[in-house]
């Protein structure tokens, strides 16, 4: 035993999945999320449409794909912004830092945050993305309220302040005016201003 280790099949199926997935995050930063297809994500990869329908049978699995590693990538730039250890960073820096992530303010987040309301809006038609929504989400806001919480233990934090609820808010806040920003409702400093200025009264 040399005590390597080798790249099985499995390795290599989950890099081409990425490779195609990433390939739709630049097709919708280059064209927007109506020009992604079969071709084009396979052009962009640079491999075949039917190597590409291999692995995502339907449009509706590439936009999932592209779901799943817009919020993989998103959660690196946090770590590499915060600290590889989100535990043990500064609850408002993670806080600050992850609400922050959901607005837009480059082509690569943007392409990103496209993708993710393209698929809460496919969850409003099929129950089964719904589901799943629903159980990410409940994660997600437990992590902020999570947040809350240590900083109120540490007196930072009001100590009547709804951890549960406040962490709700401010996550939909967040969509809400990434939404708007993605419209040309608001531009990205406004929105990212107005969030900051809700968490900044939660310190007060």
């Amino acid at each position: 035993m040399t005590g390597r280790r080798t790249r099985g099949p499995g390795a290599h199926h989950a890099e081409r999945r990425n490779e195609v997935a990433d390939a739709v995050l630049a097709v919708v930063a280059e064209r927007g999320l109506g020009a992604v297809s079969l071709t084009t994500v396979a052009a962009r990869a640079g491999i075949s449409p039917g190597r590409v329908q291999h692995y995502f049978p339907a449009k509706r699995q590439l936009i999932e794909a592209a779901f799943e590693r817009g919020n993989e990538l998103s959660a690196i730039r946090v770590r590499q912004q915060v600290g590889s250890d989100l535990d043990v960073a500064d609850p408002r820096l993670v806080l600050t830092t992850v609400l922050t992530e959901l607005i837009p303010y480059d082509a690569t987040t943007e392409a990103h945050m496209r993708v993710r309301q393209s698929f809460h809006a496919l969850g409003f038609a099929e129950e089964t993305i719904a589901a799943r929504l629903r159980i990410l989400y409940a994660g997600f806001h437990r992590q902020m309220a999570d947040l809350l919480r240590r900083d109120q233990q540490a007196g930072r934090v009001r100590a009547d302040v709804d951890a549960s609820g406040t962490a709700l808010a401010l996550v939909a806040l967040a969509e809400g005016l990434a939404a708007y920003v993605l419209t040309g409702v608001a531009p990205a400093g406004v929105a990212r201003d107005r969030l900051l200025a809700e968490i900044a009264a939660l310190y007060a």
